[in-house]
């Protein structure tokens, strides 16, 4: 037997190489592919998810809460996913909810239940709860953080007379209490509920104290927690612990599937009004507990125009009949919060931006369809400032309202493409639209072959 450490030797941590004995270079493992939305999130990235995930063993969720929303069709049935990885439609893979996913518990069952009652080849999402692992350092969000997320925004409103546009889901109140140390993750769920009970009493109380009108109800939140310990007790495993044999096992198809956007994530979003997590590629490795040499095929999902839903900067809003004419096209409605999005011309800036952060293999482009009917077509590719041009995206809110963009304006095609499948299928204007954009970000989107035309 060598006493080397060996890829195949990475379960046997009781079995390390003797002492003086040089660890050999072992195998890197598994690649993960992860899929990111490249502007203000809405981009289609379930639709994406969904066609790489029928081909995958393991789907993730790296982040996010319930905050988010994708819908996936299957055989003309709509599935709408906001906790659940999308991926549990497909009944041979396992799907996983990362350690930096935060889970509202009742509306995790609620979800899985819902969907379950649709008609998926006669079955259903008939045993999802089979397919479901959650990592135990997950954090949970509490029915007091989402009513705290209402009072917050209702603050907001009165103080400085707008709001963040927030889900009102408690994504930003659960990880506030992560970050001061005193939330409770999944692992505390499981473990003496005494002790949970108690922490959770003193987190409860930290919130009334800090909004005198907020009700809890402690004594029944905690009689529910507890039967629904029961419930994923049998889905919770180490989540870490988990990826690492999923990377250095047999060889497995591993899809990460991002929530949100690069624009709305907390580094690198338009602060402040972006979602509480890093929904960008450094993400997946602290949301899953992955290093990031296992990060392989980075797929960025861009809309063929911009939406946006809520407030907060967008260069390339339209609010005339252009705007109106993408937001019907397209039904621009958000799945989670039923807001109509705004929309506008695809913007190059952010785009840019977002493959500075995110260094994506390849885009995938969506929805060109609506743009169909429109005789020209406008792309941002650049922003000035006091009359000239800057090479970078503002950090500051206030200098994004004060830019000017400027506009290059292509030919529409004029002509219908939603039957369009690959390459050959579409007219050589848009053709043009997606050479043009992939110059100037600087990644093909080609270069992803099992990503069809959506």
């Amino acid at each position: 037997m060598s006493s080397g450490w060996g890829a195949k030797d990475h379960k046997n941590y009781s079995n390390p190489p003797s002492a003086g004995t040089k660890r050999p270079r072992s195998d890197f493992g598994n690649k993960v592919t992860v899929v990111l939305g490249a502007q203000w999130g809405d981009e289609g990235k379930g639709k994406v998810v969904d066609l790489l995930a029928t081909e995958s063993d393991i789907i993730c969720r790296c982040q996010g809460g319930n905050n988010a929303g994708h819908t996936v069709v299957v055989e003309g049935k709509e599935y709408d996913f906001h906790l659940l990885p999308s991926g549990i439609i497909n009944q041979k893979a396992i799907s996983l909810i990362g350690n930096g996913v935060v889970i509202h518990l009742p509306g995790l069952f609620e979800e899985g239940d819902k969907n379950e009652k649709k008609v998926f080849f006669f079955t259903g999402l008939k045993d999802w709860q089979k397919r479901l692992i959650i990592s135990d350092r997950a954090h949970i969000v509490f029915d007091f953080h989402q009513k705290v997320d209402g009072l917050q925004e209702i603050e907001r409103q009165e103080q400085d007379g707008k709001n963040i546009g927030t889900t009102k889901k408690g994504i930003g109140p659960t990880y506030s209490s992560k970050a001061e140390r005193t939330g409770l993750r999944v692992c505390d769920l499981l473990a003496d509920f005494k002790d949970f009970s108690s922490r959770f009493k003193q987190l409860a109380l930290q919130h009334q104290s800090m909004f005198p009108s907020l009700e809890v109800d402690i004594d029944g939140q905690l009689k529910k927690l507890k039967d629904y310990a029961e419930r994923i007790r049998p889905m919770v495993r180490d989540g870490v612990y988990f990826m690492y044999e999923a990377i250095h096992g047999p060889p497995k198809k591993i899809l990460v599937e991002g929530a949100n956007a690069a624009l709305l994530d907390i580094d690198f979003g338009t602060y402040p009004f972006v979602t509480s997590s890093n929904c960008t590629v450094g993400g997946v490795c602290t949301g899953l507990g992955i290093p990031p040499l296992n990060i392989g095929e980075v797929y960025g999902v861009v809309k063929a125009y911009t939406t946006r839903v809520g407030i907060g900067a967008f260069p390339t809003e339209q609010n005339n009949e252009v705007g109106e004419l993408l937001q019907t096209r397209g039904h621009e409605v958000g799945v989670t919060t039923g807001r109509k999005r705004r929309c506008g011309w695809l913007d190059l800036v952010i785009l840019r931006y977002a493959n500075m952060i995110n260094g994506f293999t390849a885009l995938a482009l969506t929805k060109l369809d609506i743009l169909d009917v429109m005789d020209e077509i406008k792309v941002g590719i650049a922003y000035k400032l006091n009359g000239k041009r800057i090479p970078y995206f503002p950090a500051n809110q206030e200098v994004l309202q004060r830019l000017e963009v400027d506009y290059e304006t292509l030919p529409g095609w004029k002509s219908d493409t939603t039957t369009a499948r690959k390459w050959d299928d579409l007219p050589p204007k848009a053709q043009n639209y997606i050479r043009f954009v992939e110059n100037h970000i600087g990644v093909p989107s080609e270069s992803a072959p099992e990503i069809p035309l959506l």
